[in-house]
C-alpha cells in the first residue's frame, strides 16, 4: 500500500512506504520480516500467531460481510418479480390457451428481456465484486514483531493496528502510540475540526488520520465495531438517488392508472358489447392490454446501467455506486487536485537558495536532518531526502532529534526541534513561504517570479522559541528557499482538452500558491489559467463566492473546508459538480460533491466517499468516465421516448375502440412484430451506441414532450386507416384485411418516430432503420410469414391509402417535433 501524505505546501501527494510496512498480501512475510523499532508500550510487537489462531477460533475477528453488489439471487428475484412482469405472465397463460402459439409470443420476448437483465447485472456484479477487492484498503497490523498489510476481514481482537496520514481506522480501538496523531471524526460526528488523539484514548471505526501517526489497539471488531453496520449497508448495491430511476418510476406509476380503467373499459366492449366470438375476442383482449406496458424500458436501462458498470472496470474504474455514472452525464464543472491530477507524485529540487546569508553547508546539514526526523515523508520531503541522503556529505550525524511537528494543512508547514552536534539548541520549520513569511517581505517577490515558472517554492526558517509555541512561525527567521520541480503528468493536456470541447469548465482547486498552480496548468494548456485567486482573499459570502468559482479557473491555498464551500458555491448556481482528489483534504469536498472522484492510490478516507474509484490512478480515464456517463443516460433518454410512444398510442387506440365500440383492430401477434422491429431491436442498439451530448434535467418532462405528440398522432392515423378501411372492406375476412391496413399505417408512423430518433445519422444507425424496414417487408411478401402474423394486404387501393395516411402523420410528427423542439429546446 502506497502511503499518502500531505506535502508542505497543502496537497496531498504519494509518499514513500513506512520504513516499517511490507506488501505481504493477506499474510505476513516471513522471508522478509521488518523488525518494528523499540517501544515502551507492551503492544508494540503485536500479537503473536498462536494469539491470533485463538482469537480467530473463538469468533473474535472483524468478519463484516462486505458486498459490492447484489447476489445472485436477489438480482433474479429483483428482475423476475416485477409488477408489469406478473401482469404480463398472466396475460400469457391465458392466451397459450385461447390462442395460437404466434399470439404468444410476447411471453417468450418478456422471459429473454428477463434474461439479458439477470445475465447483465451478474456480469457487472462479477466486475463490481472483483474490482472491490482490487480496491480495497489494507491496515498495516503489527504481529509477532513484524508490520504486514492484511485484508480488513482478518483483523482480530487485541491487534495492534498502524496508522498514518489518509489511513483509515477500520474497527474501534484505543490509541496505543501518538506521535503528534490528528483524526477527523467527521464522518461519524459531524465535527469537521481534527481531534489530536494521544496514547489511552478512543479511536472509532470511520474515522480517519489527518496528520501524524501512531497506532492503536482493536478494541471491537466485527458488527460490534461502531461504523460497522453503516459501512456494510454503504458498500452494498445502493440505488440512491436518481433521476431516471425515479423518473421512469413516476412514469410506470401514471401508466398504471391508466392502464387499469382502460384495460377493463376494453374488456367489457371486446366480451360483452360486441359479442365476439369468446376466443377472439380475448385474443384481441389482450393485445390492446400487452402494448401499454413499457416493461422493456426497466430492463433496457438496467442493462445500460449494468454494461456501462462492465465497461468501465475493464479500464480499471470502480464504479461504487450505479447511478453515478447517470450522474456522470450531467457534470458540467470538474474541480481538480493538481498534485497526482496535473503532476505527478514525485518532485524534485532543482535549487536552494540560502536567504540573509546563510552558510550553503548548514542549510544541506539542516535539510538533511528534517528528512530523517520524519518516518512518514511526504513528497516534498522525500524530495529533500533524495537530494541530500542521511550520511551524506556534510553528515548530519550527531543531530539529535526532539520534537517533530508534522505537516497540517491547517498550519500549511511541519518542523523539527534538534540539539546539534556541538549540544546547540535548534527549531525548524518548513512549508509555504506566504504563510511564514509576513506581507511585503522582500523574498516574496523572488518567489513570485519562480511561482509564475510553475516552481514550487519552500521556506526554510529558524524558529527562535519551542517549536510548538503559541505563534511560532510568526517569528521565525528565514534561512533558504527549497525550489522543487514538479513533473507534469504526459496526459494531463489532452484530459484537459477533451473537457473544453465537451462544454465542461475545469476548476484546478489546489493547496499550493496560486501563481504557481496558474503556472502549471498554463502549461497544460487549460483555459484561463491566468485567471487565479488566492483562497485567502475568497470572498466568505456563498453568492460572492460562486461569483469567484466562475470567473476564475485557478484557486490557491486553499483550505479543506473552503474546498467543501467551492463545491457548495457551484451548486448553489446550479452546477452539476465532480471533485476529484486523492488525499484526506479532499474527503469533505469529495463527499459533498454531486460525484466524487478518487484515485485508487489515495488515502483509504478518500476512496470510501467517492462514488468512482480510478484504480489505475490516471487522470486520462477521466474523459472515458464522462463518455460513459453521458452514453448511458443520453442514449436511455432517446429510446424512452420509443417506449412510451407506443404506450401512448395504445392507451388511445383503446379507448378509441371503447367509445366507437368496434372489434381491437389488433391481435397480439401484431404487435409483437411491431415492438420488436420499430422498438426492441433498434432501442437496444441505440441504448449501446456513443453519445457525447450532456444529458439535461427534469427527464420526464423532457420525454413525453415527445412521447405524447407522436403517441396521439399514431393512434389517430391507425385508428382513421382503421375505420376506412372498415367502410372498404366487407365480408369474410373483412376483419382481418382491415387489421393488415392499421398495422401498416402503424408500423409506418412508428418507423418515423424511429427514425427521427435516430438522428443525427451515421452509417450503422441509417442501416438499423433500413433492417427494421426489410423485416417487415420481408413479413408481407413470404406467405408462410404472412399466414403467421396473419398480415395480408388485399387489393392496392386500401393499402395505398394506408401508406398515404402514414405519409401525412409523418409530416405532422415532423412538424410537432421541431415545434416541441423550437420551444423547450432539444
Amino acid at each position: 500500500m502506497t502511503q499518502r501524505a500531505l506535502d508542505s505546501s497543502g496537497e496531498q501527494t504519494p509518499g514513500s512506504p513506512r520504513p516499517a510496512k511490507i506488501d505481504a498480501g493477506a499474510e505476513l512475510d516471513p522471508v522478509h520480516p521488518v523488525e518494528l523499532p523499540p517501544s515502551g508500550h507492551p503492544d508494540a510487537t503485536g500479537l503473536t500467531t498462536a494469539e491470533v489462531a485463538e482469537r480467530v477460533a473463538r469468533g473474535e475477528v472483524n468478519d463484516v460481510p462486505v458486498r459490492s453488489s447484489r447476489s445472485l439471487t436477489e438480482i433474479v428475484r429483483a428482475n423476475v418479480f416485477t409488477r408489469f412482469n406478473l401482469i404480463i405472465g398472466v396475460l400469457w397463460v391465458i392466451m397459450l390457451f385461447v390462442a395460437p402459439i404466434q399470439d404468444s409470443l410476447f411471453g417468450f420476448v418478456i422471459v429473454a428481456n428477463t434474461g439479458i437483465g439477470i445475465i447483465q447485472e451478474w456480469r457487472a456484479k462479477k466486475t463490481l465484486d472483483s474490482l472491490a477487492v482490487i480496491g480495497e484498503a489494507k491496515p498495516t497490523v503489527r504481529r509477532d514483531g513484524v508490520a504486514a498489510e492484511i485484508s480488513t476481514h482478518e483483523i482480530v481482537l487485541g491487534d495492534v493496528v498502524e496508522l498514518g496520514p489518509g489511513d483509515k481506522v477500520v474497527v474501534d480501538g484505543t490509541v496505543a502510540e501518538a506521535d503528534s496523531l490528528e483524526i477527523d471524526e467527521s464522518l461519524l460526528t459531524g465535527e469537521a475540526d481534527p481531534v489530536l488523539k494521544r496514547a489511552g484514548d478512543p479511536v472509532m471505526s470511520g474515522s480517519f488520520v489527518v496528520a501524524g501517526g501512531g497506532a492503536f489497539t482493536a478494541t471491537k471488531v466485527g458488527r460490534e465495531a461502531y461504523a460497522a453496520q453503516l459501512a456494510e449497508e454503504a458498500s452494498r448495491f445502493t440505488l440512491v438517488h436518481s433521476e431516471l430511476r425515479s423518473g421512469i418510476s413516476t412514469i410506470l406509476k401514471y401508466v398504471t392508472w391508466m392502464m387499469v380503467p382502460t384495460a377493463i373499459g376494453l374488456i367489457i366492449s371486446q366480451l360483452v358489447v360486441k359479442d365476439n366470438n369468446f376466443k377472439d375476442s380475448v385474443a384481441r383482449t389482450v393485445g390492446g392490454i400487452v402494448p401499454m406496458i413499457p416493461e422493456g424500458l426497466v430492463l433496457l436501462t438496467s442493462v445500460a446501467f449494468a454494461i456501462g458498470v462492465v465497461r468501465l472496470g475493464r479500464k480499471q474504474c470502480l464504479v461504487q455506486e450505479l447511478p453515478a455514472i447517470e450522474g456522470l452525464a450531467r457534470v458540467d464543472v470538474v474541480c481538480l487536485d493538481k498534485t497526482g491530477t496535473l503532476t505527478e507524485g514525485g518532485m524534485d529540487i532543482t535549487e536552494v537558495r540560502p536567504l540573509g546569508g546563510s552558510d550553503e553547508a548548514y542549510v544541506h546539514q539542516v535539510l538533511r536532518s528534517l528528512g530523517s526526523s520524519d518516518p512518514r515523508p511526504n513528497a516534498s520531503l522525500q524530495a529533500i531526502i533524495d537530494a541530500y541522503p542521511a550520511g551524506g556529505e556534510g553528515g548530519g550525524k550527531g543531530w539529535t532529534v526532539n520534537d517533530a511537528m508534522p505537516f497540517s494543512s491547517a498550519r500549511k508547514y511541519s518542523g523539527a526541534a534538534f540539539t546539534e552536534t556541538d549540544g546547540t539548541p535548534s527549531a525548524w520549520l518548513l512549508g509555504a513561504p506566504d504563510v511564514l513569511l509576513p506581507d511585503g517581505d522582500g523574498a516574496l517577490t523572488e518567489i513570485e517570479h519562480l511561482n509564475e515558472q510553475g516552481l514550487r517554492v519552500l521556506l526554510l526558517a529558524r524558529v527562535r522559541g519551542e517549536l510548538d509555541a503559541p505563534g511560532a512561525a510568526d517569528g521565525a527567521e528565514p534561512t533558504a528557499l527549497v525550489v522543487l520541480e514538479q513533473r507534469l503528468r504526459p496526459d494531463a493536456g489532452e484530459t484537459l482538452a477533451y473537457f473544453a470541447q465537451q462544454n465542461v469548465a475545469t476548476k484546478v482547486i489546489s493547496g499550493d500558491n496560486a501563481v504557481s498552480v496558474g503556472a502549471v496548468a498554463g502549461k497544460l494548456g487549460l483555459a484561463g489559467a491566468e485567471n487565479t485567486l488566492d483562497a485567502r482573499r475568497m470572498p466568505t459570502d456563498p453568492d460572492e463566492m460562486a461569483t469567484a468559482m466562475e470567473e476564475n479557473a485557478v484557486f490557491g491555498r486553499v483550505t479543506p473546508q473552503q474546498k467543501r464551500d467551492m463545491v457548495a458555491a457551484l451548486q448553489s448556481r446550479g452546477h452539476t459538480v465532480a471533485m476529484t482528489g486523492d488525499g484526506v483534504n479532499d474527503v469533505l469536498a469529495l463527499k459533498d460533491a454531486d460525484i466524487g472522484v478518487s484515485m485508487g492510490s489515495g488515502s483509504e478516507a478518500t476512496r470510501a466517499v467517492a462514488q468512482i474509484v480510478l484504480l489505475n490512478n490516471s487522470f486520462a480515464t477521466l474523459p472515458s468516465v464522462v463518455a460513459e456517463g453521458r452514453r448511458v443516460i443520453g442514449n436511455i433518454t432517446r429510446v424512452a421516448t420509443l417506449f412510451l410512444t407506443k404506450t401512448v398510442y395504445s392507451v388511445l387506440l383503446a379507448i378509441l375502440v371503447v367509445c366507437f365500440q368496434v372489434e381491437y383492430p389488433f391481435l397480439p401477434r401484431h404487435l409483437t412484430l411491431l415492438s420488436t422491429l420499430t422498438i426492441g431491436v433498434p432501442a437496444f442498439f441505440l441504448a449501446l451506441a456513443p453519445n457525447k451530448e450532456r444529458a439535461q434535467p427534469h427527464f420526464v418532462r423532457r420525454v413525453m414532450r415527445y412521447a405524447i405528440p407522436s403517441g396521439v398522432i399514431a393512434a389517430a392515423a391507425t385508428f382513421t386507416t382503421y375505420l376506412v378501411a372498415r367502410h372498404h372492406y366487407a365480408g369474410p375476412g373483412a376483419l382481418e384485411a382491415e387489421t393488415s391496413a392499421a398495422t401498416l399505417t402503424l408500423f409506418l408512423v412508428s418507423m418515423w418516430v424511429l427514425a427521427i430518433i435516430a438522428r443525427p445519422y451515421t452509417w450503422w444507425r441509417v442501416g438499423l432503420v433500413a433492417a427494421m424496414g426489410l423485416g417487415f417487408l420481408i413479413v408481407l411478401v413470404v406467405p408462410w410469414l404472412q399466414d403467421f402474423f396473419a398480415l395480408k394486404l388485399v387489393g392496392t387501393t386500401m393499402p395505398w391509402g394506408a401508406v398515404g395516411i402514414a405519409v401525412a402523420a409523418a409530416a405532422l410528427l415532423e412538424f410537432s417535433w421541431r415545434l416541441v423542439g423550437r420551444r423547450f429546446g432539444t
